[in-house]
Parts: C-alpha cells; sequence; structure tokens
C-alpha cells in the first residue's frame, strides 16, 4: 500500500502552476486528444475500440456515465462518456473496486481523427506513434526508477516511478481500492485526471491522483481487458474510415 501518500483535491488532482511551453507540431482537424484535455476535468488517455466504435480512454472519477463532452465553449459535442471499469468481485463493502480508475468517451463520428487513432498528442513533447502489436504496459511491467513521461493539460512533463503499491485508503478518504497504484515524481494539477502515462514511450498508465502534487496512475492495460478494450495501433483502428466528404 501507498500508506505515506495521501489523495488531495476533491477531483483527485490539485492545483498546480506550471507553464506550458510552445509547440512544435500541428494540430489536425479534427484533433487527437489522446494525451490532450478533453472536458470539464478530463484529459484523454488512447483511442480504442469497442467492437466496431471508436473510443478514448479517460479517468472513471472524472466524467459519469452518460454526461456529455463539449468543445471548449460549451457548443459542439465530442463525445459521451461510457461506463467506468469495475470489479464486480470487491472484497471491501465500503469502497468500489476496479482494475484501473478509467473509463472512455464514445467519440463523436464526426470527432474521429481517422489516420491518427494509432498517435497521442503529447503537445511540446511531440506526437508519439503506436507500432502495430504494441500492447499496453500492466503493472507488473513497470518497474521503480522507470521514466514516465504525461502531458494532460498541454503541459508537457516527465520523471520517473517512485513507488508502488495498492491504493486502499478509509472510506472517509478515497472510496475507490485498486489493487495497484503507481507514484511518480511528476507535478499534476486537476484537470489531468485520465492523461495516458507513458513509461518507457510506451502507454502505460492512467492519470488518477495526486500524492501531495505527485502523479498516482492506474495501470492501462488491466484497465482495457476490464472495459473490453482494444488499443488502437494503427491509424485507423482495423475498421474502415468513412469517404471524405467532396
Amino acid at each position: 500500500m501507498l500508506a505515506a501518500l495521501t489523495v488531495a483535491g476533491a477531483a483527485y488532482l490539485v492545483t498546480g502552476a506550471l507553464m506550458a511551453p510552445s509547440r512544435s507540431t500541428p494540430v489536425y482537424d479534427p484533433p487527437v486528444l489522446a494525451g490532450q484535455h478533453i472536458w470539464g476535468l478530463c484529459s484523454g488517455g488512447v483511442y480504442a475500440r469497442l467492437d466496431q466504435t471508436i473510443v478514448l480512454t479517460s479517468a472513471t472519477h472524472c466524467a459519469g456515465e452518460g454526461m456529455v463532452a463539449t468543445d471548449p465553449d460549451g457548443t459542439g459535442v465530442r463525445g459521451v462518456f461510457g461506463p467506468g471499469a469495475r470489479d464486480a468481485t470487491c472484497p471491501y463493502p465500503d469502497h468500489t473496486c476496479a482494475a484501473s480508475d478509467m473509463n472512455y468517451l464514445v467519440v463523436a463520428t464526426d470527432r474521429i481523427p481517422w489516420g491518427h487513432l494509432n498517435e497521442i498528442d503529447m503537445g511540446a513533447g511531440g506526437y508519439r506513434t503506436i507500432a502495430s502489436g504494441t500492447s499496453a504496459l500492466g503493472c507488473d511491467d513497470i518497474a521503480i526508477g522507470d521514466p514516465v513521461e504525461m502531458d494532460g493539460r498541454g503541459i508537457y512533463r516527465s520523471g520517473h516511478v517512485l513507488e508502488k503499491g495498492d491504493n486502499l485508503k478509509p472510506a472517509s478518504q478515497d472510496t475507490a481500492y485498486f489493487p495497484c497504484m503507481i507514484a511518480a515524481d511528476i507535478s499534476v494539477a486537476t484537470g489531468d485526471s485520465g492523461a495516458v502515462i507513458l513509461v518507457r514511450g510506451i502507454p502505460a498508465g492512467v492519470a488518477s491522483r495526486s500524492f501531495e502534487g505527485d502523479l498516482g496512475f492506474t495501470p492501462l492495460r488491466e484497465g482495457l481487458a476490464e472495459l473490453g478494450l482494444k488499443m488502437c495501433d494503427t491509424p485507423d483502428c482495423g475498421l474502415s474510415a468513412p469517404a471524405p466528404t467532396p
């Protein structure tokens, strides 16, 4: 257990004061939201398939099922949030249990960035392409000292894994139990929740908690499995992109 670390902030991620460096890469139309701010308190993880539907992973605690994600000006719809990951065999009656703090946004059909679904926008850190056949990392694949990267709110940050353990707190502090929580020396803030975490350059986690201002993330592979998702590792995620509008 991460006994020395405490959860802070109603949204589980506290306010920070980092300055965003300028980016040097283009923004596509529609934009790649993997790695970027989606809406409200939520950032995007990776694009994935739920059968024939394109979704974008995020964090369960930042948006409930059925909530609509709009554009920053509150008009156009980016998508609708689906359910969060859940373990039906929860041994802690005062908690909810899940393999990862993870849900997904069902992406509106006109907001799917066809041709770029295997990319992650790391802002000033550049685009990262998920190579065909890449598997997301799970808890057992991540070691103390591993290099970690994230973007989230358009602020590229990097650090290293500090600690691993479960997330079991008194229900008065945190009602969610995760069997694997990983801490890294990266400052986080409200709005980072759900952002994809890269470990050794590979998609590995979901930004989930702030432990005294440092990042806490849950594993990506286990969350994908619990939600029945397949991470996109090709530009169109194995589907047929619609013909361009003349």
